[in-house]
């Protein structure tokens, strides 16, 4: 079994990760406020998105929308820029061309 990490916005709909880390930082601005990055920290916590909880992907919508995911027995969805900064584990079999 091959053990990957990547963004929860690379996962299809139905696979499942761990969450790893949040990366706290905007890739769109490097000098967010203290206080910003607090606050999306927060709100993932208020939705059970910590560190070492289980997600699936429920359905991905189009055109790089947002993602539904479940959660600790409930569904929620968030946009493609907060799950591109939630890393995953993922566990799965290699594929059949790299053995």
């Amino acid at each position: 079994m091959v053990t990957l990490e990547l963004p929860l916005s690379r996962l299809r709909d139905g696979e499942s990760g761990v969450i790893i880390s949040i990366d706290m930082a905007s890739r769109r601005d490097a000098n967010q406020h203290h206080r910003r990055r607090w606050g999306f920290r927060k709100r993932l916590e208020d939705m059970g998105l910590t560190p070492g909880t289980k997600v699936t992907v429920v359905k991905s919508a189009p055109f790089h929308g947002p993602k539904e995911l479940q959660v600790r027995g409930s569904r929620l969805a968030i946009g493609r820029g907060m799950a591109e900064r939630i890393m995953v584990r993922v566990e799965s079999w290699p594929s059949e061309e790299s053995s």
